[in-house]
C-alpha cells in the first residue's frame, strides 16, 4: 500500500512556529530492518508552479512508537525568509514534500512508492499559545485578512503616513478580499487590492495613515474612519477604527514594528521623550617625537595620552499617552519584535532602525489602573560613527 499523510500544516503557516507533516505506513512494512520515512523538501518563491525537480533537503525519520514519522519543517522554511519586512512586505515561501519510505533487505535498500504533498505557503511570523498546531491563519485573528491583532480602536494623527498588510492569497477557508472599505464621518470610499493567488505576492499593502499616498478619503474635517476588508459587497473579519487625535503637546515619536504576521503595527508616542548618547572610550599612548629625523624632538601640541572611541550607543526613551488595555497584545509583540523602526522624518518616509532595550514591563488593566501609560526604551540600530 502507499504511504499516507495523516497530518499536514495549514494552507498558509507562520514559519517560526511548527510546520508539521505526519506520515504512516502499515506496520508490516514498518517492522522491516532499518525502516525510515523519507521526505524530500522543495521550497521556492515566485510562481505557485515554480518548484524545481531537485529537492532542496532530504530528511529522514525513524518511526515513533505509534509507527508514524513526524516531520517539523519550520526551522528550514524559516531560515529561507531572510528579507526584512521593510524591504519585502510580502515575504512568502512556497513548499511541498515528496514522501516515501525505505528499509534494508540484506545489503540493499528497498524504496516504497512516492506520495507528494500539495503545495503550502509560509509567512515570516509566529503563532502564540494557546493556538493549536496547524491552526488556519484565518482563525488566528478576528481582523483577518488584515494581518494584525488590532486593537479594534486605534488613534492616528492627520499627518501620519503608513501602510499595513492584507492577505490576498488563498488560505484554505475564508474569502479572498478584493477591496478595503473606508467609512468615516465624511462618507465612504473603497481602496481596491489585487489578488495574487498564483505568485508570492500574497500580501497587499493598503494605507492606514491619512497622509499616505492613495488614502481614499478627504482629510479636511476628518475625525474618524474604519477599515473593513470586502470581497465584492461581502464584509470579511472585524473592522479597525482609527480616531484622529489633535492633542500633541510633545514632539511625536511614531514607531512601527513587525508583528507576528510579518507586517507592521504602528503607534504614536506623543508624550515626553528623551534621547541620550553614550560612549565607551579607551586611551592609548602614541609614539612621540621625530624618530625618523637626525635629532629627536616633539611639538608642544603633542599628547602622550589620546582617546579613541571603542563604542558608542544612542538611545531613546518614549512615553505613551493614556491608552486602553486592548493595546496590550500588540505591545507584547513590540517587546519581542526583531524589526522596529522610528519614523523620524515622516514627510519623506525616512526610518531609523531601533532595538528594544526594555525587557520587563508590568501590563496594566483598566479595572485596576483605569488610566494606562507605558514607557519604552530603545537603542538605535545604527552607531553614531559610520563604520562598515
Amino acid at each position: 500500500m502507499s504511504l499516507s499523510i495523516v497530518q499536514t500544516p495549514a494552507t498558509c503557516s507562520l514559519a517560526q512556529s511548527p510546520i508539521i507533516f505526519s506520515v504512516y505506513e502499515n506496520t508490516a512494512v514498518v517492522n522491516n530492518s532499518e525502516f525510515q520515512y523519507v521526505g524530500e523538501l522543495f521550497y521556492w518563491t515566485g510562481s505557485l508552479t515554480n518548484s524545481s525537480s531537485v529537492a532542496d533537503y532530504t530528511i529522514t525519520k525513524y518511526p515513533n512508537t505509534a509507527y508514524h514519522g513526524i516531520f517539523d519543517l519550520n526551522r528550514i522554511i524559516n531560515s529561507t525568509l531572510t528579507d526584512l519586512a521593510q524591504a519585502n512586505p510580502s515575504n512568502v515561501e512556497y513548499f511541498a514534500v515528496d514522501f516515501y519510505y525505505q528499509y534494508l533487505t540484506g545489503s540493499t535498500y528497498v524504496t516504497g512508492s512516492h506520495t507528494r504533498s500539495q503545495t503550502y505557503k509560509a509567512l515570516d511570523g509566529y503563532q502564540i499559545f494557546q493556538e493549536t498546531i496547524g491552526e488556519p491563519i484565518y482563525d488566528l485573528s478576528t481582523h483577518f485578512p488584515l494581518l494584525t491583532d488590532g486593537p479594534a480602536t486605534q488613534s492616528v494623527f492627520i499627518d501620519n503616513k503608513g501602510t499595513s498588510g492584507i492577505f490576498v492569497g488563498t488560505n484554505g477557508g475564508s474569502d479572498i478580499p478584493t477591496k478595503v472599505r473606508y467609512t468615516s464621518n465624511l462618507g465612504t470610499a473603497d481602496y481596491n487590492v489585487s489578488s495574487s493567488t498564483a505568485t508570492s505576492g500574497q500580501i497587499y499593502q493598503y494605507p492606514i495613515g491619512p497622509a499616505e499616498s492613495g488614502f481614499p478619503l478627504s482629510t479636511t474635517g476628518l475625525t474618524y474612519y474604519t477599515i473593513q476588508p470586502y470581497t465584492a459587497e461581502f464584509a470579511i473579519g472585524t473592522p479597525i477604527k482609527y480616531e484622529v487625535e489633535c492633542i500633541q503637546k510633545y514632539p511625536n515619536v511614531r514607531l512601527k514594528w513587525k508583528n507576528r504576521f510579518g507586517q507592521f503595527d504602528w503607534f504614536n508616542f506623543y508624550m515626553v521623550n528623551r534621547q541620550s548618547f553614550q560612549t565607551e572610550t579607551r586611551t592609548y599612548q602614541p609614539q612621540l617625537g621625530t624618530w625618523d629625523s637626525s635629532t629627536l624632538s616633539y611639538q608642544d601640541y603633542n599628547s602622550s595620552n589620546l582617546n579613541y572611541i571603542a563604542d558608542s550607543k544612542q538611545s531613546i526613551s518614549v512615553n505613551s499617552f493614556w491608552m486602553p488595555e486592548s493595546y496590550n497584545d500588540i505591545l507584547k509583540q513590540l517587546l519581542v519584535s526583531d524589526e522596529i523602526y522610528w519614523v523620524y522624518d515622516e514627510a519623506n518616509s525616512v526610518v531609523r532602525p531601533l532595538t528594544i532595550a526594555t525587557q520587563n514591563i508590568t501590563f496594566k488593566t483598566g479595572v485596576v489602573d483605569h488610566l494606562i501609560q507605558y514607557q519604552f526604551d530603545f537603542n538605535y540600530g545604527q552607531a553614531y560613527k559610520l563604520i562598515i
